[in-house]
């Protein structure tokens, strides 16, 4: 097997599965407010987090920025504690089971892109933990980062299609009210969030 499709399939699983549960509950709370016609939308917001995370993976897996594991693992939660408050703020105007028609919005140079974008930066540096063990001693691993990260955007894209498939089915299928889906997956979201920083202070 080659170095980038091993690295690849390295990405890919570290972000898709259930030890990676803090990433998995920051993307549920990335995409609660949207639904499955939002998708283009959803691709643009989850590709902001990978440019954000692939910057700050790059640099900590080279060295060139120092940083506190301790101190990620606890911004970790207040970034996903942050994005469910946000949601919770615009749980009003989710008053339909489907989207309303409205005045087009940016889809590319929008506030939750440059946020995840921001929020990506701290949880590129909780992945370069894990893939700093991989590499060993290795100074310049260029195709490892690529596919490495290549891998982790194609996990969260899969993870984000499932959710987006849920709450279709859910909104339509079910009949649920697209304001208890939001406030649902966002206070769920909030929950494990708080869980995980109050063990950070009291573990």
């Amino acid at each position: 097997m080659s170095v980038f499709s091993t690295y690849l399939q390295l990405g890919f699983h570290h972000i898709f599965n259930l030890r990676a549960y803090d990433h998995l509950v920051f993307l549920l709370a990335l995409c609660a407010p949207y639904v499955l016609q939002d998708w283009r939308r959803v691709v643009v917001l989850v590709t902001s987090f990978t440019v954000g995370h692939s910057i700050t993976l790059a640099l900590a897996t080279l060295n060139v920025v120092p940083y506190s594991p301790a101190l990620i693992e606890t911004l970790i939660p207040v970034t996903i504690i942050l994005t469910c408050l946000l949601n919770l703020t615009r749980a009003g105007s989710a008053t339909s089971r489907l989207p309303e028609r409205s005045t087009p919005q940016p889809i590319v140079l929008a506030l939750p892109n440059l946020l995840a974008v921001v929020f990506g930066l701290i949880h590129g540096l909780g992945f370069s933990s894990y893939l700093r063990e991989l590499l060993g001693q290795q100074s310049r691993p260029v195709v490892e980062l690529l596919s490495f990260n290549l891998g982790v955007e194609l996990g969260q894209l899969l993870i984000v299609g499932l959710i987006l498939l849920l709450g279709f089915v859910l909104l339509r299928g079910l009949r649920v009210h697209r304001r208890d889906w939001l406030l649902v997956t966002s206070g769920a979201a909030l929950g494990i969030a708080v869980i995980l920083l109050l063990g950070r202070f009291l573990g």
